[in-house]
């Protein structure tokens, strides 16, 4: 592994490149200079070969995934974000769904008995769904199913339920970790910087708001996610500002589990004229926020995003996560034309996926405890499905 890294120095004919391998072999922390020096001249072979170096020494050939269902309590929004092809305005939300709390607690119940970690709860903002009506929900799942982890919230929807209530982010935090609230998904981050922001989703939550919730989460010993959604209207130094800021909280507080990159998809939005990245930028990016973040642990794929054989391909690119089975329990993506229409792995598949690629699928939970190592299982037998789903 380090001989390959010696190769990339010693052939790079960029001095700047040259010296970001050589901090890479070293285990330094690139500038923001550097990063954009990368965007800018570094081939995806360059970058593919030191993202790929960083992960193989934090993870070897590990490749994680968790058994999961998500619950999308609305797609009715009181935002109107450009990019979003899931939301309904509050105005017209007939054209939408509303789930009762007993709803979401039956789609909880069709899990009984299954081998399940996570339960993914995210959605539109609806003004009728306050502090009060998720509290009760958690308090159900909770009483249901204690073991069961619940990841809920983006910070859209938390500074909402927080400015209705009228309790400060650490009042709110606390009394919805108090629950059931175990973890922060990443959602909500799309671009930081107030410029493309103010194109895009300008009447939500601001990037300051946002890591402010991420900050008080991590206070309480929780951990999060974040993301960001590139490939629209952003430039290479709104990516490089917004990975410096999750960068600098991740230094603060270590609360951060894993960087997810999003994907833009432009069909049926307000940004349909704008074309989407190609995959090689896609894989660029991935490899360039491995470098970059090197502070966050896990850098994930979301498959339902990237289609299953881009997932595979991102493993080469400095990603060691795939998500998990999800059992087509999410539109967000699908509904703004994603590769996967009917998002839904079973265990045996997302083994079948990483073994493909000469990685090694190792199940987690929310929290990357390992749940299994499947680096011996016969994944061919015809057993196998049957006895994990």
């Amino acid at each position: 592994m380090t001989e390959s890294i010696d190769i990339l120095i010693d052939t790079a004919t960029d001095t700047g490149l040259k010296s970001i391998a050589q901090k890479v072999k070293n285990k330094e922390r690139i500038s923001d200079e550097e990063c954009l020096l990368l965007f800018e001249k570094g081939s995806l072979a360059f970058v593919g070969a030191l993202a790929n170096f960083i992960r193989e020494q934090l993870h070897g050939d590990r490749t994680y995934f968790n058994r999961n269902f998500h619950i999308e309590p609305t797609n009715v929004c009181v935002f109107s974000c450009e990019f979003c092809s899931y939301s309904r305005l509050y105005a017209h939300k007939e054209e939408g769904w509303e789930l009762s709390i007993d709803q979401m607690l039956d789609i909880v119940k069709t899990y009984d008995g299954k081998p399940i970690t996570e339960v993914h709860i995210v959605g539109g903002v609806h003004p009728k769904m306050n502090m009060a009506y998720f509290i009760e929900l958690m308090q159900k799942i909770k009483a249901h199913r204690p073991d069961l982890h619940v990841k809920a919230f983006t910070a859209v929807e938390l500074d909402y339920m927080f400015r209705k209530a009228k309790l400060t982010i650490e009042e709110g935090m606390k009394q919805l970790h108090e629950a059931g609230l175990d973890s922060l998904p990443g959602g909500g981050a799309e671009i930081f910087h107030p410029d493309i922001r103010k194109q895009i989703c300008e009447d939500k939550v601001d990037g300051d708001g946002w890591l402010a919730i991420h900050e008080a989460a991590h206070k309480l010993g929780m951990h999060s996610n974040a993301t960001m959604l590139y490939g629209h209207i952003e430039k290479y130094e709104h990516r490089i500002d917004h990975m410096r800021r999750l960068r600098e909280l991740q230094d603060k507080t270590g609360g951060f589990n894993t960087f997810i990159p999003l994907k833009f998809r432009n069909q049926d939005n307000a940004m349909s004229h704008i074309p989407e990245s190609v995959i090689t930028e896609d894989m660029r990016l991935y490899a360039i926020a491995r470098i970059y973040l090197d502070n966050f642990p896990h850098l994930k794929a979301y498959w339902p995003m990237l289609g299953r054989q881009n997932a595979q391909l991102s493993l080469s690119f400095g990603v060691n996560d795939i998500d998990g089975t999800i059992d087509d329990s999410t539109k967000i993506y699908s509904m703004a034309g994603s590769e996967e229409q009917t998002p839904a792995m079973s265990t045996a598949d997302l083994v079948t996926l990483i073994k493909q690629v000469n990685r090694t699928p190792i199940e987690r939970d929310t929290l990357y405890n390992e749940v299994k190592d499947y680096s011996t299982v016969d994944f061919t037998a015809a057993s196998f499905d049957a006895s994990l789903n």
